[in-house]
C-alpha cells in the first residue's frame, strides 16, 4: 500500500508515519510525507497513492485544495486536523474518516478498519485485507490470497506463499468484499478462480477444484453447476 501524509509540520507528520508503521508491520507499505499544498498536489498526480492522509492548515493553504484539483484520483482520504469544525464539509469530499487533533494510535487505527469495511465498488473489491494481530494491523494484497476457508467463528486466508492467517470476519463478509474473481466454491471455502487448473468429477457425484498449485478443494454439489456457468462467462 502506497500512503502518503500532507502535514505541514514534521513532528505530527513524523508521529503519523511512526503509528502507521506500527499498526501496519508489513513490508508492502510504503509511506511518503510532503509537508506542503503545492508538493503534495504535484506528488498526487505522478504518483497517486493508495491512501491520503491529509491536514486542513498547510501554511495557512487550505487542505480542502488537494481534493478540488485530484478529484479524478481514485484513493482514500483520511483527514486529521485541529478543525472539528470542517468535518461536515470533509465528508462532503467524500472523505473516508475525519481525525482530529489530538489523536492517538487507537483513534488512527479505527480509521484504518474503515478503510477495509468500506463498501466495495461495484465488479473491483478491495485492494487490502487487514488483519488484526497482537496490537497490529497487518496488511495483504487481495491478489496475494489464493483461497479463504472458514474455522469455526474464524476463516482462515491462505496466501500463495504458503502462509495462513486467522481472520475474525466470516466468509459472508469477505466474499462482499472481495473481487468477483473470487468465487464460493463451497459453503466452506472461498477462491481465486484464477488459479483454477480444472474441475474434477469424482464417483458419487463429488466435486472438487485443483489449483495451479496442485492442491485440491471440494467444491460443493449445490456450487457445481453455477461454478462451471461462472467459469465459462
Amino acid at each position: 500500500m502506497k500512503v502518503l501524509i500532507i502535514e505541514d509540520e514534521a513532528r505530527i507528520a513524523a508521529r503519523i508515519e511512526r503509528f502507521l508503521l506500527e499498526l501496519m508491520r508489513s513490508s508492502g507499505v510504503s509511506v511518503t510525507i510532503c509537508g506542503s499544498l503545492s508538493e503534495g498536489i504535484e506528488f498526487i498526480r505522478n504518483h497517486p497513492p493508495d491512501l491520503l492522509l491529509l491536514d486542513l492548515n498547510l501554511n495557512g493553504e487550505n487542505g480542502f485544495e488537494v481534493l478540488k484539483s485530484v478529484t479524478a484520483e481514485s484513493f482514500h482520504t483520511i483527514i486529521i486536523s485541529a478543525y472539528k469544525e470542517k468535518a461536515i464539509d470533509a465528508f462532503n469530499y467524500g472523505v473516508l474518516d475525519f481525525i482530529p487533533k489530538p489523536f492517538d494510535k487507537a483513534r488512527l487505527s479505527l480509521a484504518m478498519e474503515r478503510l477495509v469495511n468500506k463498501e466495495k465498488t461495484k465488479g473491483a473489491g478491495v485492494k487490502f485485507i487487514f488483519i488484526k494481530k497482537t496490537g497490529n494491523i497487518l496488511l495483504f494484497r487481495t491478489e496475494e490470497i489464493q483461497y479463504i476457508k472458514g474455522s469455526g467463528i474464524y476463516t482462515e486466508i491462505h496466501f500463495r506463499n504458503g502462509r495462513t492467517e486467522l481472520h475474525d470476519k466470516s466468509l459472508e463478509k469477505l466474499e462482499q468484499l472481495l473481487p468477483d474473481y473470487f468465487l464460493r466454491i463451497h459453503k466452506s471455502y472461498i477462491a481465486d478462480s484464477r488459479d483454477f487448473e480444472k474441475i474434477l468429477v469424482q464417483a458419487g457425484s463429488k466435486y472438487q477444484v485443483l489449483l495451479k498449485n496442485g492442491e485440491v478443494l471440494p467444491v460443493g454439489r449445490t456450487r457445481y453447476e453455477e461454478l462451471i456457468h461462472q467459469i465459462r462467462l
